[in-house]
């Protein structure tokens, strides 16, 4: 098998390992082992930077600037996405030689001539479940729809269940939550977690092999634990998070465009230029692009009050629509993943 078969082989096994195993257990899962590091380094760095939190009279949380909180978090973040990728590449340098020089091994000494395929076919399937973890596409969905299923009475859901399932997907607040704003919130989760669970990990997979994906994932989970503008469960975060929030909005700029067009494309209703000014209105320079592409394609409103309008002329969000967004989402992967197919035979054919 040439790299471009194994690279792209790995892909397939790590989406089907998604939907047929699911999650790894917790204390062996690698996106977990960077939220505790970034838990425990994120405590020392607010122990140590001393910031000055100040209130504005208005209620805004302000702080002076903080050089020190910035570049401890700065050194923090760079000495584990130095281990991170370490880690991945040496992982990766392992589970694509070593199968391959064994069989190579076994087929000198036997004659066969299939010892060489046997190994780039383990090597494969091995690689693609170190990207496994990488990749959350099977959870993301069970958790949308999770949340629809808590809000139905037929099968005994509340407004008060919904509330507390979409809790467990957003950091919001989510106890003055209507029932149409609980299901706008679970589709913009959908459609932001599509860019930062799949879309941009496949992305940095495709250039970067398996470092990249565990390296965006290292970024994008620095961000939602550090990446807050101000205070945030007791803490502040003001230039604490900038070096988190900065590096996750770089890695995600070229992915969070292309699963904005993806869901573009396959709901074949949304113009590139609607899709650019909706996009914009969101104070993340990436997360309105996913959010506002389904927001056209369902021809619905999605909102934070007092931050941001999406489609603001569109309809309130409706039970059948969380499907329907589940439905997009899928088509948008998979029209994702045959381009990652593509651009892997390129990349490892084409240039090599």
């Amino acid at each position: 098998m040439t790299a471009a078969l194994v690279f792209s082989t790995a892909l397939l096994v790590a989406l089907a390992a998604d939907r047929y195993v699911g999650e790894p257990p917790v204390r062996y899962h690698p996106v977990v082992w960077m939220g505790n590091y970034l838990d425990w380094a994120g405590k020392r760095v607010q122990r140590l930077a001393g910031q000055g939190v100040a209130f504005t009279h208005r209620g805004h949380v302000g702080s002076q600037t903080d050089f020190k909180a910035f570049w401890l978090a700065a050194g923090v973040w760079i000495g584990g996405a130095v281990v991170v990728l370490i880690a991945a590449l040496a992982l990766q340098w392992c589970v694509l030689a070593v199968p391959g020089l064994l069989m190579q091994a076994i087929e000198r000494a036997t004659g066969s001539i299939f010892g060489g395929f046997v190994g780039s076919l383990l090597s494969a399937v091995l690689l693609g479940c170190l990207l496994k973890p990488m990749l959350a596409w099977a959870m993301l969905r069970s958790e949308v729809l999770a949340v629809e299923a808590a809000l139905n009475p037929a099968h005994g859901g509340s407004l008060a269940a919904g509330r507390e399932r979409l809790s467990w997907l957003v950091s919001r607040d989510v106890t003055q939550l209507t029932e149409a704003q609980v299901r706008e919130s679970a589709i913009e989760s959908l459609a932001e977690n599509l860019n930062d669970s799949v879309i941009a990990p496949i992305f940095w997979f495709v250039l970067l092999g398996l470092p990249g994906a565990a390296l965006y994932r290292f970024a994008n989970t620095a961000d939602a634990m550090w990446g807050y503008p101000g205070l945030y469960k007791g803490h502040n975060w003001q230039w604490a998070g900038k070096w988190a929030a900065r590096a996750d909005d770089a890695l995600s700029y070229i992915p969070a465009r292309i699963t904005g067009v993806l869901l573009a494309a396959v709901s074949r209703g949304v113009a590139w230029k609607t899709l650019r000014t909706e996009a914009a209105r969101t104070p993340s320079p990436n997360s309105g692009w996913p959010m506002a592409a389904m927001a056209l394609a369902l021809g619905v409103r999605l909102q934070k009050p007092g931050v941001y309008a999406l489609n603001a002329l569109g309809r309130p969000v409706q039970a059948p629509d969380v499907p329907l967004a589940i439905i997009y989402a899928s088509k948008a992967l998979l029209a994702g993943v045959s381009i990652a197919l593509v651009a892997i035979y390129f990349l490892n054919t084409l240039l090599l």
